[in-house]
């Protein structure tokens, strides 16, 4: 199980969902900066779907390695597509094709003499931050749920290894339909579902890929989101004790709480690391 390498013939898909809800408004301090949620999980979407592009890029150009989907929530129920054109899934090929808008970003990166400095760097920018009005994460999940299910029901899709979900929220996730969706599967397993929390600094406590000991948190909604959390599969087990440390014991959770930025972006990359492609 989760064994199967992505090439063209076995494809896999990305699905990001991200909380534009109002309180994605608030301040939290990311790459050494302080920014509202909203603009830091924009970042660290951008920097993801940008990854994707380069590990399917080879000297005969982007290859068709997989299908990604970027869904954005807020508002009275509002569910809607941040792809270009509004489509629900494109190939990574498409969105290598397209032409975003570059945005202008400052950096903290560490200098040979061990200090640290700022720098301004450009980056495609696929996805706008936005943080208004209500957390419709049920209809949201509904929505994953069924781009997942028309994906693993391709026969075009049936060995292949199955799709990962990265919901990226500070709000709480209804589980019934969190379970539908990691019922879904291929021949080489099931649905993986990924719920990164993003606090706002209201406990120093960071739990990231956390093990059966590590449940124990301060925030309701974060223990909801850990039960609706894919157990991640032994393939990723090395990936993940690397991030965390060598006392790290498996299985883990695919969940994240209050996580630092180099956490959330250890998180998202390891969907694409863990796994070959040829």
């Amino acid at each position: 199980m989760y064994t199967q390498s992505i090439t063209r013939t076995h494809r896999t898909a990305f699905i990001f969902v991200i909380d534009g809800s109002g309180s994605m408004a608030e301040k939290i301090r990311f790459r050494g900066r302080l920014m509202t949620k909203a603009d830091a999980v924009a970042s660290i979407t951008n920097g993801m779907l940008f990854e994707l592009i380069e590990r399917a890029r080879r000297s005969d150009g982007v290859r068709d390695y997989y299908d990604i989907a970027v869904l954005g929530y807020s508002g009275d129920d509002e569910v809607y597509s941040l792809l270009p054109g509004s489509r629900e899934a494109i190939s990574v090929t498409e969105l290598a094709a397209g032409e975003p808008p570059l945005k202008t970003e400052i950096v903290e990166y560490r200098l040979p003499d061990g200090s640290n400095a700022l720098r301004e760097i450009s980056t495609p920018a696929w996805v706008e931050p936005e943080a208004v009005g209500q957390t419709p994460m049920c209809e949201a999940l509904r929505r994953v749920r069924d781009i997942a299910a028309k994906w693993c029901a391709d026969p075009v899709h049936a060995e292949s290894f199955p799709p990962i979900v990265f919901n990226i929220t500070d709000g709480e996730a209804l589980c019934a339909v969190a379970e539908q969706i990691k019922s879904l599967r291929t021949a080489d397993g099931n649905v993986l579902l990924v719920n990164i929390h993003i606090a706002a600094g209201d406990t120093p406590r960071t739990v990231f890929f956390p093990s059966t000991e590590e449940a124990d948190y301060p925030n309701r909604y974060a223990a909801v989101l850990y039960e609706c959390s894919s157990l991640m599969p032994e393939v990723f087990d090395e990936a993940i004790r690397e991030a965390k440390g060598p006392g790290a014991t498996p299985p883990f959770r695919g969940m994240s709480y209050n996580a630092s930025a180099e956490q959330l972006i250890t998180m998202l990359n390891i969907g694409s690391i863990s796994v070959k492609t040829e």
